[in-house]
């Protein structure tokens, strides 16, 4: 689809859109992030500034860094990160549906009506909400918060690299890559991993280490 069509998505709920998305649902490691956005104010030059408004996971690392700050300047948005201590204690489906909620409510407008990527609802939302399944390559709100979230995280993950570089995280991006397995078989779990992701990894290797 077109820039052009995603906006136009948008237009044909004739309300106030805001777009919500998530990034670092699959990793072991890091927290996870959701951003709001919602394109209050939309121009000519805007659209052609985000021309190659996709999918995250559809452009490339480049391409996203190229217009993360372009979004980021020209409309309302939220990026919320809920870390791994809370993703342990309520699941990793709650916390990004808890994140996305903290991002939504904290830009929400009047009669606006919140589009979520995926097939599931934001839990304890009061807003009007309305789940929209592979909603990153469709709307444009959602791209936008998949582009915002995606290169958060990623910049996030590469602060966390420099303080346990052992697992290459600048790389992987926590993902449980073969490097990265091998790295926590050597040097065990670090505080930012997701002991609950790794929990069949060390039922097999009948080991559990923290450093």
């Amino acid at each position: 689809m077109s820039v052009i069509d995603l906006f136009e998505f948008d237009k044909q709920f004739n309300k106030i859109i805001i777009g919500t998305d998530e990034a670092g649902r699959g990793p072991a490691a890091g927290g996870v992030y959701a951003a709001a956005v919602c394109f209050d104010k939309i121009s000519d030059g805007l659209i052609k500034d985000l021309e190659i408004l996709n999918d995250s996971k559809k452009l490339t690392s480049k391409k996203r860094d190229s217009i993360y700050d372009v979004i980021l300047n020209n409309t309302l948005n939220k990026i919320v990160c809920v870390e791994v201590e809370e993703i342990e204690k309520i699941n990793i489906l709650n916390a990004s549906l808890k994140a996305m909620n903290i991002a939504c409510s904290s830009i929400m407008q009047n009669n606006a009506l919140t589009l979520v990527d995926g097939n599931k609802l934001i839990r304890n939302y009061t807003y009007p909400q309305q789940f929209i399944i592979k909603g990153d390559s469709k709307s444009a709100s959602i791209a936008a918060a998949s582009i915002l979230a995606k290169v958060s995280r990623d910049r996030y993950m590469l602060k966390l690299h420099e303080e346990f570089p052992m697992y290459n995280w600048a790389k992987n991006a926590g993902y449980l890559t073969r490097e990265h397995i091998d790295a926590i078989d050597k040097y065990g779990l670090c505080k930012y991993h997701r002991p609950s992701f790794l929990r069949k990894h060390f039922e097999q290797a009948k080991q559990l280490s923290l450093i």
